[in-house]
């Protein structure tokens, strides 16, 4: 079957630079026309929350408004991991998502 293809190509020469033209010719054309994203996003699916209660000590903080939050973010559907953090008169929820969710 090879000879076969190798004896028509050599029979047909025209041919088969056209082929090759238009081959090179169409992937030129996609090249040109593809979009490119040239920094990729690969980080989590995540939100942020921030949530300030000023003039409050971190214990306070993490008892009154961390806590209660980290807690209710667990149940959201599609959250894999939540982590809270506490600082004076500042709360950082973090919830990290499924892959499959949209932003």
């Amino acid at each position: 079957m090879i000879e076969s293809v190798i004896r028509w190509s050599l029979h047909d020469r025209i041919l088969v630079l056209l082929a090759t033209a238009l081959v090179v010719g169409g992937g030129m054309f996609s090249l040109k026309n593809m979009p490119v994203d040239a920094i990729p996003d690969l980080s989590d699916v995540q939100v942020i929350i921030k949530t300030s209660y000023p003039g409050q000590a971190p214990q306070v903080v993490q008892d009154q408004v961390t806590y209660p939050l980290t807690t209710a973010m667990l149940s959201v559907p599609g959250a894999v991991t939540v982590r809270g953090y506490s600082f004076f008169g500042d709360s950082y929820t973090y919830v990290i998502f499924d892959e499959d969710t949209d932003l």
